[in-house]
């Protein structure tokens, strides 16, 4: 999946986000919309990384999830 698919299939990936990252509130998961650059944001603010692995981290999201037609 790439960030655009993201943003298309949010509705169906936020109970995966949340799974994946149970620090993320319910608000959070609302704001980020699919947004890849402000999901970046939110785990570095929940979880203290650096800008690397916080993009690490959402790109093997990305990756786990194959686009769906």
């Amino acid at each position: 999946m790439n960030r655009d698919q993201m943003q298309g299939q949010w509705k169906q990936l936020k109970g995966e986000a949340r799974t994946m990252w149970g620090k993320l509130t319910d608000d959070d998961l609302e704001q980020i919309q699919g947004n890849t650059e402000t999901l970046v944001g939110r785990l570095q603010e929940r979880y203290g990384y650096a800008r690397a692995k916080a993009e690490e981290e959402v790109n093997h999201f990305l990756e786990r999830h194959p686009a769906h037609p």
